[in-house]
């Protein structure tokens, strides 16, 4: 009996403290399961921030390398062109030829009616024929003194007067011929001709128009322009200075004839770079025989180097608005495969407003747009491609 109650209390023991142990490891496995939760949270809470806080930006790639042709913009002038002035006071008779016309050199443009200058020459005229009678007195004078001296009749004094006076009536007639001359050739400027042959580009005149010549108000009466060859000024950027050599050929267009290109011949350059513009000016000269285009008209040369000069640093097109300014210089912030921010420095050749031709950088490189002033070497960033010129 004593054994059966003591197999009756022994029995549940074992059971018990297996419902035990089975409910600490639930807990422990609760607990466990828990922590592990908890801290996969936190990480991924932790890589959300820190995703968060990288930037994102817009990469684009250069356009590509431009070296190989310049295009700049230029202004076509007449080979000759000479504003004519009148030289003489009057009023205008008559004009014989007006804008667009062909003259030949010498050819009378104009004729002035100058009444006083016309007076002024009659006036010096009979004033030459007075000096001119009184120097052949005094001459006649004199031989007669000379005579009388000779034979002691008279004294050398008296001779040596009348030789004088020979000697003054004789340079007041030289004058009085020199007033003529400058007279007559005042007149000759009545006659307005054409200095050379060329077309007339403007006319600011009429029959009427009072003349005045010799002041700060004169305008010309007449341009004449030598249009059979044009010249051709263009400002090329110090980088392409030292290709720019007599001979060389560029092309150029003009508004007028969008679909022709027109040849001109690289003539002289000003062999020395503005400190301003950081430009050397260049003369071109084009043939204009079949009188196609028209002085001061603009134009777009083409300036293509292909092994012309020097060599030149590969070059590409970038947004202006990639740039950054430090103290170091001008940069740009490039992205490398890894998603790092490297920043590249790079020189401007050409500014062309809204893009950029500079060297530094290849057509291969992903060039931040925008990139914010702090941005720095190392910086992770979330690119994300753009479109060159957007």
């Amino acid at each position: 009996m004593a054994e059966t109650q003591a197999a009756v209390h022994a029995g549940p023991r074992p059971r018990l403290r297996w419902i035990i142990l089975g409910g600490a490891c639930i807990f422990g496995a609760i607990v466990v399961v828990g922590t592990i939760t908890r801290i996969h949270d936190r990480r991924q809470l932790h890589a959300t921030n820190v995703a968060a806080l990288v930037p994102s930006v817009t990469v684009v790639h250069p356009a590509g390398h431009a070296v190989d042709t310049l295009v700049l913009p230029g202004i076509l002038q007449a080979w000759y062109s000479a504003p004519v002035y009148a030289r003489t006071n009057g009023y205008l008779r008559q004009w014989y030829v007006d804008i667009g016309q062909k003259v030949a050199a010498g050819q009378l443009l104009a004729e002035i009616d100058t009444p006083d200058v016309d007076l002024q020459l009659a006036g010096a005229r009979a004033a030459l024929g007075t000096r001119t009678a009184q120097r052949d007195l005094a001459r006649i004078t004199s031989r007669r003194w000379d005579r009388l001296n000779a034979q002691n009749a008279v004294s050398q004094q008296e001779t040596d007067e009348r030789r004088g006076n020979l000697a003054a009536s004789e340079a007041t007639r030289h004058e009085a011929a020199a007033e003529v001359e400058r007279l007559e050739t005042l007149s000759a400027f009545k006659r307005i001709i054409a200095p050379f042959a060329g077309v007339i580009t403007s006319r600011a005149t009429d029959i009427g128009a009072l003349i005045v010549a010799g002041t700060a108000a004169s305008q010309p009466l007449f341009t004449v322009s030598d249009v059979t060859r044009l010249r051709l000024y263009v400002r090329v950027p110090q980088a392409y200075a030292a290709r720019m050599r007599e001979g060389f050929v560029a092309h150029f267009t003009v508004p007028d004839y969008r679909n022709r290109q027109f040849e001109a011949r690289l003539l002289h350059s000003s062999d020395a770079v503005d400190s301003q513009s950081g430009t050397m000016l260049v003369q071109l000269v084009y043939d204009n025989r079949e009188n196609l285009l028209k002085p001061g008209a603009y134009a777009q040369i083409a300036f293509a180097f292909h092994g012309a000069g020097p060599q030149a640093p590969p070059a590409a097109r970038i947004p202006a608005s990639s740039l950054l300014f430090r103290r170091d210089g001008t940069t740009v912030a490039l992205v490398d495969g890894h998603d790092h921010v490297r920043i590249q420095p790079v020189a401007i050749l050409i500014d062309f407003g809204t893009e950029l031709e500079v060297t530094g950088i290849t057509p291969q490189d992903r060039i931040i747009t925008n990139p914010p002033d702090d941005i720095g070497d190392g910086d992770p960033v979330k690119p994300r491609e753009g479109r060159h010129g957007a």
